[in-house]
């Protein structure tokens, strides 16, 4: 127990731990095909989670160790930028296209999902946490946190959004006969966020970037409309 005691306290064996849990994760879900119900994402975190309540760690001394990975996530968002830039003469060209299709799908996402909730009766703070849950978990836990809702469940419901999104969007591509790889991945971004955005690159480097462009867009103009829609919709 002391010995265990001892490594717990260390940023870097939860820091190890995570590493290798994604890893891991990574590995089971190429082996089975890609599903996105098995997201390296959703099962790091289930595991990770099982662990901390199995050896009755605290949140803060995890987080101890892994805020090395959290810190890259700016720079790995910045990054996406690099891909982008290689195409952005079409992005030019498709400007007002793509405002259009980020503006109808975040607000399509957002009406959509508290129309469904209102009906099934949802309480005041789950139609608060749910509104946000098409975009990246940093804006959905700052614009719940803002409208009253519940930060930790907008992080739950986005992660389950991105999710669904990644395991919807073949077929539907396929269905509709869809090829475009600039489609592919804008369409990927605003509905699924980051782990869209992550799918989007396994069709190409410029669905990629295009979920990247979509992703923030989609964030950026939920974090402002979305109180606008709240009020409007007499939530709150």
């Amino acid at each position: 127990m002391e010995f265990w005691t001892f490594f717990a306290a260390r940023p870097l064996m939860w820091l190890i731990v995570t590493i290798t849990t994604f890893i891991a994760t990574s590995w089971l879900n190429r082996r089975l095909g890609g599903t996105p119900l098995l997201h390296p994402v959703l099962v790091s975190l289930f595991l990770i989670i099982v662990f901390l309540l199995l050896t009755g760690t605290s949140y803060e001394t995890y987080f101890e160790g892994a805020q090395f990975i959290h810190f890259l996530l700016g720079p790995a968002t910045v990054a996406l930028a690099v891909p982008l830039f290689d195409h952005f003469e079409r992005v030019k060209k498709l400007l007002l296209p793509l405002m259009l299709a980020c503006m109808a799908g975040a607000v399509t996402a957002a009406v959509s999902a508290l129309l469904v909730a209102q009906a099934l009766d949802a309480s005041l703070g789950t139609l608060l946490s749910i509104a946000p849950k098409s975009v990246t978990s940093a804006i959905a836990i700052g614009v719940a946190e803002k409208l009253g809702g519940y930060p930790s469940l907008a992080s739950g419901l986005v992660l389950i959004t991105g999710a669904l999104g990644c395991m919807l969007a073949p077929p539907i591509y396929r269905i509709l006969n869809i090829t475009d790889e600039a489609v592919k991945g804008f369409t990927l971004g605003v509905s699924a966020h980051g782990m869209g955005t992550a799918f989007a690159f396994e069709y190409g480097l410029m669905a990629g970037a295009f979920g990247g462009l979509a992703m923030g867009m989609t964030g950026a103009f939920t974090a402002f409309m979305l109180p606008l829609l709240v009020s409007l919709l007499g939530i709150g």
